[in-house]
């Protein structure tokens, strides 16, 4: 006899889903907290499942709400179940999956797949036996449930699926999927591509035998009439191109044909789809080659998607011109990320790159990822791609786009020019002097969405800006940015902050004639933001800081701009996630005023070892009591670091008062031996610019230090090793000899870090300083070992600017190379072209260089040197003739 519930008890549950229909969130927090409580009877989940499969006389929204209470009690608590309750459940389920209601079988598709998940395929033998089965039926509810249930299980279960553990199922399900890409029904074409879409880019065998059959009857519905099944093909498709491009090669032609016609497709979920395509096939070697023919075809569908749709504009609010006083909702807040602090070295010629982001992301009101910033992002791909070749196509349809009566279309031709900009840089630059004042004249366009996108397109040519006649644009750009900085339009804000933050970056100490007028506006518009903007205004500040230095410590600027952050400072409370941003900005700002920043620092340095402390508290009690304290949220503490760092190296040894005051060291000690790699990359910053501004109070505990610095030595977490490789060589210069102790600690692993294949180029250049460094103050511990290292030090630290930590660390190699020349005799080369990469250095390290150069000479002879020295590339015999005379 089947399971049947009792009335009263079935009611109460039916009262309860109505009542959680209710919009009113008292209603549905009251509800909540009652289906907690009835977790604790066993048949409860039994109810549920009745209310979705047997009481028809409900309505389906009732019924479907019950199965997904089900679902997130089999979520948590599935394993609890007793086993009468979970058979009667997987019963249930597949005897009703042909429910003639769609949402009820789309309801026990989820439910399924969720228990499959989370008790094991392995525990429930007979459920893709019974699914596939199922197929057959003629009953096209039962076909499409079992199908819908199958779609599921082949994206949440993908990699058990193709396990020896359940028999490899996959070799009859494949097969048996491909039959269905020819059924009548459209949805179930759909399902049958989407099932077998989950296994391409795993490269799964049993897809892989059967892949002739698969293509085949891909394109035979290339032409399908419904669009979900146009879709899947052109995802299909898309994957395909990564992971099989040898089977598209003999169709490319047709194929790129095809997707032309997908990328214009009426349905704007399938031009998605296609247009994928594109921006995949760019990242594929023979992009070139397949795509230089289609070119004029292609780029013109690429611009065309690139207009926002009137859906687009619709939810961009695109006729609200003026918002400024309207209070943003807390959604529409995307959570913050901080970046922990890392050490790096400052290059010669400047090759890092600035930005991290293309910036495609004007609209973040628009669900994420749409036509249109997929078109852009491969007209941006393909740009880097074809360079000026994309010009003569591209120039035409800008002429008409930029120019064009609907301002719809003159913002997608302002979009355009920004996207092509780093790939097509050299051939726009003759277009430029007429470009940037039209750009310039459009920040003033009567349309905010015009002028949000010109900021973008404008900030993407910066580097182009900077490098010209300053009175004819940077100053024009800069002052109509600043202009939009304080538009009536929160979008416009925005776009302008960001945009002005990537001109701080480029333009540098050229801003420095300009900082009052510049900090009076972005000061200005702490009073007339909105949340959401001023956490960007934040990132303006802190990257003007940061681009400015000390030449923003200037009474009449810190009196500018202290006052809003601190009134800022003060009112946030210590568990507002706002004062991530803030804390950053004040990093720099603090960094950049150096002791301009004392009459500010103890508070600020109080209130950061008090998060600190915060945090390490709960973290200690969420471990010992789990079940009273959630783990607290570390980047309070992670940030409060990092600014801690600021203030460190910005006041240099005046911050010894409030060092001694406190108890950070001890802080510090537990924060360096966290779990999470950011605490301990940010602790280990800490601990190095606390070393340069006030050892006195790091000695006491170097003992303690030094080993959990060795320990983190691991080029698994490359920001963590690099930031305790610059902590110990920051030590080793306050040590000295004292260092020795040490010394067996550290250095086998940083040598080999050094000899490691495909390290980043920051750790390489620190870990070169630091082994230097080592040697500069222990050099009899560590020249025994300079053949090990020897080459792979002088190349690492070729290209970086003179600097203190360069000088210390070649001192240290020149003393080991005094100690041992037998060490270098064979990477003699290595060392003069460091030695050459030298501009200026101090007169006495000048001599160390000048006496190993001549002891090497005079020790191999006039003859063997010329020999040896007519290898040496042209420019490098030059300088070391020059300065050295060798």
């Amino acid at each position: 006899m089947a399971w049947q519930p009792q009335q009263e008890g079935l009611q109460q549950i039916l009262q309860l889903l109505k009542e959680s229909q209710s919009p009113d969130t008292e209603t549905q927090r009251a509800v909540q907290q009652k289906l907690e409580a009835l977790n604790q009877f066993p048949d409860f989940n039994s109810y549920l499942i009745f209310v979705l499969t047997k009481l028809k006389s409900e309505d389906d929204t009732t019924r479907s709400l019950s199965g997904l209470i089900l679902k997130n009690n089999v979520k948590a608590h599935f394993t609890n179940f007793p086993s009468d309750v979970t058979d009667f459940i997987k019963t249930e389920c597949l005897q009703c999956i042909g429910d003639p209601s769609p949402l009820i079988r789309a309801t026990i598709g989820i439910l399924i797949t969720t228990m499959a998940s989370k008790g094991g395929l392995e525990n429930w033998p007979d459920l893709l036996p019974t699914l596939c089965q199922l197929l057959e039926s003629e009953d096209y509810n039962i076909c499409e449930g079992a199908f819908g249930a199958l779609q599921k299980i082949c994206e949440d279960s993908a990699e058990v699926l193709d396990s020896e553990a359940l028999n490899r199922p996959l070799n009859v399900m494949i097969p048996k999927f491909l039959q269905f890409f020819r059924h009548s029904s459209p949805k179930i074409r759909s399902h049958a591509i989407a099932c077998v879409n989950q296994f391409i880019i795993s490269r799964t065998q049993a897809l892989m035998v059967n892949i002739e059959s698969f293509m085949e009857y891909l394109f035979e519905l290339a032409t399908d009439e419904d669009a979900e099944v146009r879709k899947n093909v052109c995802r299909a498709l898309v994957m395909l191109l990564e992971v099989r491009m040898d089977r598209l090669l003999p169709h490319m032609a047709n194929i790129i044909e095809y997707m032309l016609l997908r990328t214009q497709d009426s349905d704007d979920v399938v031009a998605l789809e296609a247009c994928e395509f594109w921006l995949t096939l760019a990242e594929q070697p023979i992009c070139k080659d397949a795509l230089s023919g289609h070119l004029p075809r292609l780029i013109p569908v690429l611009v065309n998607g690139m207009k926002y749709s009137e859906i687009d504009i619709i939810l961009l609010k695109g006729d609200v011109e003026e918002d400024e006083t309207i209070p943003d909702s807390e959604q529409d807040i995307k959570p913050r990320f901080h970046r922990s602090r890392t050490h790096s070295q400052q290059h010669q010629e400047d090759d890092e790159d600035g930005s991290d982001s293309d910036g495609l992301d004007d609209d973040e009101a628009l669900s994420d990822w749409n036509l249109r910033k997929c078109s852009a992002a491969a007209l941006d791909v393909l740009a880097n791609v074809f360079r000026d070749e994309l010009l003569p196509t591209l120039l035409p349809i800008l002429k008409q786009t930029l120019f064009h009566p609907d301002w719809e279309v003159k913002e997608s031709g302002i979009l355009v020019l920004g996207a092509i900009a780093e790939g097509c840089m050299n051939g726009m630059i003759p277009h430029l002097p007429e470009l940037i004042p039209f750009l310039i004249e459009c920040l003033s366009d009567k349309k905010a969405l015009v002028r949000s996108i010109t900021c973008w397109t404008l900030s993407r040519y910066a580097h182009w800006v900077v490098s010209q006649n300053h009175d004819m644009f940077l100053k024009p750009l800069m002052t109509e940015l600043l202009k939009r900085v304080l538009d009536s339009n929160k979008r416009v804000q925005e776009a302008a902050c960001s945009a002005f933050a990537t001109l701080e970056e480029e333009a540098c100490t050229e801003l420095v004639p300009y900082l009052g007028f510049i900090l009076e506006t972005l000061v200005f518009a702490f009073s007339k933001y909105q949340h959401k903007n001023l956490l960007i205004l934040y990132d303006a500040i802190g990257t003007l800081a940061d681009s400015v230095g000390h030449h923003l410590n200037k009474p009449e600027y810190i009196n500018l701009l202290m006052p809003p952050l601190i009134a800022k400072w003060n009112i946030l409370k210590d568990e507002d996630k706002d004062l991530f941003p803030l804390l950053e900005c004040l990093s720099s700002v603090a960094t950049a005023l150096q002791s301009g920043f004392l009459p500010y620092c103890e508070p600020v340095y109080q209130r950061c070892v008090r998060l600190v402390e915060k945090t390490l508290t709960q973290i200690v009690a969420s471990t010992t009591h789990p079940d009273q304290f959630e783990p607290p949220d570390k980047d309070f503490m992670i940030v409060a670091l990092d600014l801690l760092s600021g203030l460190a190296e910005g006041l240099e040894h005046h911050i010894e008062t409030l060092v001694a005051r406190s108890n950070i060291m001890t802080l510090l000690f537990q924060c360096m031996q966290d779990k999470m790699p950011e605490v301990r990359q940010s602790s280990f910053a800490l601990l190095g610019d606390l070393t340069k501004a006030c050892f006195q109070h790091v000695k006491p505990n170097i003992g303690d230090f030094l080993p959990i610095l060795g320990q983190n030595l691991n080029p698994e977490f490359i920001s963590v090793c690099n930031n305790a490789t610059w902590a110990i060589g920051e030590i080793s210069m306050q040590m000295g000899a004292d260092m020795k102790t040490y010394i067996s600690h550290v250095v086998v692993q940083l040598i080999e870090i050094i000899n490691r294949p495909n390290t980043p180029k920051t750790l390489l250049e620190n870990t070169a300083i630091t082994i230097g460094r080592l040697g500069y103050v222990c050099p009899q511990e560590v020249a025994p070992l300079l053949q090990q290292f020897i080459r792979q030090w002088c190349t690492s630290l070729r290209n970086i600017r003179d600097n203190e930590e360069k000088d210390s660390a070649f001192r240290g190699v020149c003393s080991m190379i005094t100690l041992n020349p037998g060490g270098v005799v064979q990477d003699f080369i290595f060392f003069c072209d460091a030695v050459a990469s030298w501009v200026n250095p101090k007169e006495d390290l000048k001599e160390m260089f000048f006496k190993i150069l001549h002891g090497f000479k005079g020790q191999v002879g006039e003859e063997n040197w010329k020999r040896f020295s007519d290898q040496f590339p042209q420019p490098l015999r030059e300088r070391l003739a020059a300065h050295y005379g060798v």
